[in-house]
């Protein structure tokens, strides 16, 4: 079902729920044409890496993941998205040959890897910002005639938001907003 698609939430933008192509753009001002199915930044190589791994997997009518523009210094998440991509992960959860600081896969199954792996093919379009390639790598790979791997495969749906009421009156906030990383958002009364 289409609304199942893109269960981890995120910064990103969504076109058409049937395109081929989605796109990751790193450093550069670019939008991409509304014939791909998502679009939007990444910025660490490791939870974002894992959320575009979810994201995409989620429609399995994208085969292409364009990666563009410049890489981010010292994370490398975009080289590390090139990797996970050829190389996969160790027994430790790291990506197998990625430059980035921290590239650990530590919220997705095997499964969900191997997936992504086999659907997608990487475009590595890394150093490129001109929006005349970029616009012709969409072009090409959305009118290759593939089709959809399957059925959508859901690795984990993260909820944005939690409340915890606190039943305890000497607590200092009887309520708590948490985000999905377990992190304190906002404190009520």
């Amino acid at each position: 079902m289409k609304e199942d698609y893109y269960p981890w939430g995120g910064e990103f933008n969504t076109c058409s729920p049937d395109g081929r192509v989605a796109v990751v753009i790193l450093n550069i001002e670019y939008t991409p044409p509304n014939t791909v199915a998502i679009y939007g930044p990444l910025k660490t190589e490791n939870i974002g890496i894992e959320k575009i791994v979810a994201n995409v997997i989620s429609n399995p009518h994208i085969r292409y993941l364009i990666v563009c523009g410049d890489d981010i210094r010292g994370h490398r998440s975009g080289s590390s998205l090139v990797a996970l991509q050829k190389n996969g992960i160790d027994e430790q959860n790291k990506i197998i040959d990625a430059p980035g600081a921290i590239p650990y896969i530590e919220n997705l199954t095997m499964e969900a890897i191997d997936r992504f792996r086999n659907q997608i093919e990487i475009v590595d379009l890394l150093g490129i910002k001109d929006k005349g390639s970029i616009d012709k790598a969409v072009h090409d790979n959305t009118v290759k005639p593939v089709p959809p791997y399957g059925e959508p495969y859901i690795a984990i749906r993260i909820k944005p938001k939690t409340t915890v009421n606190l039943d305890d009156k000497r607590a200092l906030h009887s309520k708590i907003v948490m985000n999905y990383m377990g992190k304190v958002e906002k404190r009520g009364e």
